[in-house]
């Protein structure tokens, strides 16, 4: 797979608190390699509203970010006009907690949910082709 990168990314990266920056390394790895394991043939890692954001063909694209404002977490942040927020509560109600119908909020302090995640990571990355299925074809 090929990863296309924008220099300033790792200048994002770079400025979080040290103890952010291993969280916010692990989710894009996770992304990364679910993309790989997806066979996407190229995923686009940039800088959207100066957050790290992650593009495929036929996907829906994936932010992740740390903000100062809620430091107990990390998020990974989703479009609010597709139905994704709201097909992954309906999966997984309250064994991960939601920011309205953009995001998935991750204790900073505590191991990621990481299949749950993939499960996640892996609908938004073939959005395109799942949008009109029941529960995204979960």
């Amino acid at each position: 797979m090929q990863i296309e990168t924008v220099p300033k990314v790792k200048q994002v990266f770079d400025k979080y608190p040290k103890d952010v920056q291993k969280g916010m390394k692990k989710l894009r790895q996770l992304i990364i390699e679910t993309a790989k394991a997806e066979e996407k043939s190229k995923l686009v890692e940039t800088l959207k509203w100066g957050e790290p954001a992650y593009v495929v063909k036929n996907g829906s694209t994936i932010r992740i970010d740390w903000k100062p404002k809620n430091p107990g977490y990390l998020a990974m942040y989703f479009i609010c006009s597709t139905s994704l927020v709201s097909t992954f509560r309906l999966i997984f109600g309250d064994e991960l907690k939601f920011e309205d119908n953009r995001a998935i909020l991750l204790p900073a302090d505590q191991p990621l949910p990481v299949d749950k995640l993939i499960r996640c990571i892996t609908m938004a990355l073939n959005y395109h082709k799942l949008k009109d299925l029941p529960l995204l074809g979960a």
